[in-house]
């Protein structure tokens, strides 16, 4: 494999086509996406000139991403201040505090995991931990839609209000949410 001290080494070409020397295939922007969620090590450099573009190739992943999922990551009032420290004083700390930031963020993201785990105890699928965690993030998924609805309520753009049936259901999936957390914190709680 063609790597660049332990990376592996994408080209990128005039007609904008990403070449991954360590597998010899043309790769797509999802492609690399996948290489950094498992935690493959890589740089772009243009294939002309040689320069490393790795960070405009990964803010352009981050664009399709925030662009074709609707649920974004990245919330308009964080974009907005991030702005305004572009050629700020402060612009050069942002970075290491973001970074920081985020690894402190996975860091919890993993004892929190760990914690639900032992909390489910083995499941019936036998060792397979993974899915207590995909009841929860499916329940936040749900949250989440109910908190958008909630919000368009609120929009000068509302759409028309939901038929009383539809009320009375999301009011019944409330309550489920709100036992379902009760029994989470108990189960916490024990720990």
């Amino acid at each position: 494999m063609a790597k660049n001290e332990g990376q592996i080494v994408i080209k990128k070409y005039a007609n904008r086509r990403l070449y991954n020397t360590g597998t010899s295939t043309y790769v797509t922007l999802e492609d690399l996406a996948e290489m950094v969620k498992k935690g493959e090590d890589f740089t772009v450099q243009d294939a002309k000139s040689g320069d490393d573009i790795t960070h405009s190739v990964l803010t352009q992943i981050i664009f399709e991403q925030e662009s074709k999922t609707g649920n974004t990551l990245l919330p308009i009032s964080f974009l907005r201040q991030l702005i305004t420290y572009y050629g700020d004083q402060m612009q050069m700390v942002v970075p290491s505090f973001l970074e920081h930031s985020m690894r402190a963020f996975s860091e919890q993201q993993s004892q929190m995991r760990e914690q639900v785990n032992r909390a489910f105890g083995e499941t019936p699928l036998g060792k397979n931990l993974q899915l207590p965690m995909q009841m929860i993030e499916d329940q936040v998924r749900r949250n989440t839609e109910l908190f958008q609805q909630a919000m368009q309520m609120f929009s000068p753009f509302m759409t028309p209000p939901a038929a009383k049936e539809s009320r009375k259901a999301e009011a019944k999936d409330i309550d489920e949410l709100k036992e379902q957390l009760r029994a989470l914190q108990n189960k916490l709680d024990n720990l």
